[in-house]
């Protein structure tokens, strides 16, 4: 126990926690630069395998016994087995020719790269599990709930207005903020249930709601009241995006998505940017969460709104329909968006 010293200096408790901090933030930075330095490793094994394999046609053998070898000498040292040799070799060999890649694998740990090296197989796909690891210190089981939840699809087919009424600067980060769909398969409900009992079984699990809607929000409240001229008028769910720093509103719907449903969303904007956004802030945007959704009815609703609004579905269970696959972006337009995922 350390020793209690009278008449400290009345900044001693903003010292202490700056020194904290400081201390906090070397720790991150070292274990940050061991992690690289290992996949940095990972990679110069990978590389002297292959190249071995195509000059002298190293076998299974051979790598067996380098394997034997290596965990001889650095007793202790876990890493070094045939099975891992082999992935190495993998690794170097998927992201070799790709000089965005290549910088980025080093970034994240060995176990979430390989999660994303065996479960993805396309170049767009990996990127945008590696670019959001890295933003978001994605553990390995967050990491593969992400994949399992297809948060690579849902987030490039959403459907918005945000490339017509928000500033060049935020429509690609806002196109990520907005998914297709939700997975709330946290959720203890039944296929028939009313709005105000989603709403609440949301609220009553809020942290792993705010988890599904992307790590990026703080919640706000429900039933967030608004008073135009009056009137009491009332948001189901208001969150707010640290990135955008946008005040978000959401409606809950548990039917199908209608037209009329954007009017709405465009009152509660406006009166929201009116009454309630901060200056240093970006304007307000709106999510209509349906339980069904028409893509073309959702076009066509959204064509002519001034105010940024997203329609996206909700399910209980973790399957996108196949037939949105073939709807995803074309490459180039996936890797513009995932430049912006710093």
């Amino acid at each position: 126990m350390s020793e209690v010293i009278p008449n400290l200096p009345d900044d001693y408790a903003r010292l202490l926690a700056e020194v904290k901090e400081r201390v906090r933030a070397a720790q991150h930075t070292a274990l940050k630069a061991v992690n690289k330095e290992l996949v940095g490793l990972y990679w110069d094994i990978g590389r002297l395998i292959m190249e071995r394999q195509q000059v002298q046609g190293w076998g299974k053998s051979v790598v067996q016994q380098l394997a034997t070898d290596l965990q001889g000498e650095f007793r202790g040292v876990g890493g070094f087995s045939s099975s891992n040799l082999w992935r190495m070799k993998a690794f170097f060999e998927a992201y070799k020719g790709s000089e965005k890649l290549a910088p980025l694998v080093r970034e994240i740990g060995w176990s979430h790269n390989l999660v994303i090296l065996e479960r993805c197989k396309e170049p767009p796909e990996r990127e945008f599990y590696i670019r959001m690891t890295r933003k978001f210190g994605w553990t390995k089981n967050i990491l593969l709930h992400q994949i399992e939840n297809q948060s690579y699809e849902k987030s490039l087919l959403g459907q918005t207005n945000f490339d017509q009424v928000l500033a060049p600067e935020l429509h690609a980060q806002a196109h990520l903020a907005v998914r297709d769909e939700y997975t709330f398969d946290f959720l203890e409900l039944g296929d028939e249930h009313g709005e105000r009992e989603l709403e609440k079984a949301l609220i009553t699990r809020v942290e792993d709601f705010l988890r599904a809607m992307g790590g990026m929000f703080a919640f706000l409240g429900s039933q967030f009241r608004l008073e135009v001229d009056g009137k009491e008028y009332f948001i189901d769910l208001l969150l707010f995006h640290r990135r955008l720093r946008s005040l978000v509103a959401i409606e809950l719907k548990v039917g199908e998505f209608q037209p009329e449903f954007v009017g709405k969303m465009q009152f509660y904007l406006t009166a929201l940017d009116r009454q309630v956004r901060e200056e240093s802030e970006q304007p307000s945007i709106g999510i209509i969460l349906c339980k069904e959704k028409n893509r073309t009815v959702v076009e066509y609703a959204l064509h002519d709104a001034r105010k940024p609004i997203g329609v996206a579905t909700y399910r209980i269970s973790r399957r996108l329909p196949k037939e949105l696959k073939g709807q995803l972006p074309s490459p180039e337009e996936i890797a513009r968006l995932l430049e912006t995922v710093e």
